[in-house]
């Protein structure tokens, strides 16, 4: 039996970290067999929960490697000081995590876009890639979006040395590997969707939430997230309520909102639920919000019965897309960019965050609408070969835990 340890998962509460571990202990099964895949938490009985048959998969949460001293040492070093940069983590391991990543074949870097500066220097993450590396243990970044870091000077020669040091560095998305090839210059990266695209959906009941309509449904996720990127003065909220009236009013659409992450403990504090909160307007039953409370397969469920999808949240997107729907992308960095150039061969269905207005997001309605059998007919295919592609990465890993023995 293969057992595998999946760095940078902490919490299912994004039920797109859910999604890539659920396909991740999918691949790994349907490459290897019988397998254990430890997967960190900082809650295990809330994780646990949120997929109760993960034990049965192969799964074995593990408690989460995140120390007190982790936020305040990643906020000091946003200060302009480079040598505060190349610390690093500066911080001892505990003996629990030697004793877990000792006991693993491999680990498998996943979390979609821990390596890049979309939400701070990576230090922690970095760290403990780092331990395992020098306890011998191959390590394969997993499925993500990496860089740019050219915005932090200082980090990019010790990111590219830390990331010339994993066995292989597979890539999501062409704009990753462009820049890690071309710019980093690095030898060990290829190509790898998104796990996420090859995840199951769960079915669930959607009678009970799903909007009234004579046209079919338009779902809708936006986030507190994509306010960071927005321009001075660009309201994307009313914007997007606007869009919601133009949806049922012009085109007959329901439209359902579509929360991706939230707190596991039911607070939707801070989550997308809260941030759209404010979209169920006076249009009664045309317009509904789906439970915040489903896994990442029943959300999948869910957003496969839509007609069309918009989304900022890239594992909403990613659930859209690998299950036929014509999507639009709200985009804030690379990730959707280089996701939709290699489904589609351009950028047509990329919407950046700070173009987002009224005008545009109808824009964007009317070509999902324009373009839907086209749309359709390119994901029937281009979703196909991308699933293959996930189990021709877990090949590639099965060499490299090969080559150890």
């Amino acid at each position: 039996m293969k057992r595998f340890y999946l760095s940078g998962q902490r919490t299912f509460g994004n039920r797109g970290c859910e999604a890539i571990v659920r396909s991740t202990v999918g691949l790994l099964a349907g490459q290897f067999g019988k397998i254990e895949v430890l997967v960190p938490s900082v809650d295990i009985a809330a994780d646990r929960a949120q997929w109760r048959d993960a034990e049965a998969s192969g799964v074995r949460f593990v408690p989460a490697y995140l120390p007190v001293q982790a936020r305040a040492w990643v906020q000091l070093q946003r200060l302009p000081l480079p040598l505060l940069k190349r610390a690093g983590w500066p911080f001892p391991m505990p003996d629990r995590l030697r004793r877990d990543l000792s006991s693993v074949d491999a680990v498998l870097a996943v979390g979609g876009d821990n390596y890049s500066l979309d939400y701070r220097i990576p230090s922690p993450i970095m760290a403990l890639d780092h331990f395992a590396m020098d306890l011998g243990k191959p390590v394969m970044l997993w499925g993500g979006s990496v860089g740019p870091f050219e915005r932090e000077p200082a980090l990019v020669e010790s990111m590219r040395r830390h990331l010339s040091r994993m066995r292989c560095v597979a890539v999501r998305e062409s704009v990753s590997h462009a820049y890690l090839t071309e710019t980093l210059e690095l030898g060990n990266v290829i190509r790898m969707p998104d796990p996420a695209f090859t995840l199951m959906a769960e079915p669930v009941e959607v009678q009970p939430f799903w909007p009234r309509n004579s046209n079919g449904v338009l779902g809708l996720n936006v986030s507190q997230l994509i306010e960071r990127y927005r321009r001075p003065g660009q309201d994307i909220l009313a914007a997007v309520a606007e869009l919601i009236r133009h949806a049922v009013t012009e085109h007959g659409l329901g439209v359902l909102l579509v929360p991706h992450v939230n707190a596991l403990s039911g607070d939707n504090r801070g989550g997308d639920a809260d941030y759209m909160q404010s979209l169920l307007t006076n249009l009664g039953p045309s317009v509904t919000m789906m439970p915040s409370t489903f896994n990442a397969a029943q959300s999948k469920y869910v957003i496969g019965k839509l007609r069309f999808f918009i989304g900022a949240r890239t594992h909403a997107t990613i659930a859209a897309l690998s299950s036929g729907v014509p999507t639009v992308s709200i985009a804030y960095s690379i990730k959707a960019r280089g996701i939709n150039r290699d489904l589609f061969g351009n950028e047509d269905m990329v919407l950046p965050t700070t173009k987002v207005s009224t005008a545009s997001l109808r824009a964007a309605l009317g070509g999902l609408m324009d373009r839907e059998d086209t749309l359709r007919a390119v994901l029937a295919t281009r979703v196909g070969e991308l699933q293959t592609g996930a189990c021709t990465a877990a090949m590639r890993l099965a060499d490299i835990v090969a080559s150890r023995v």
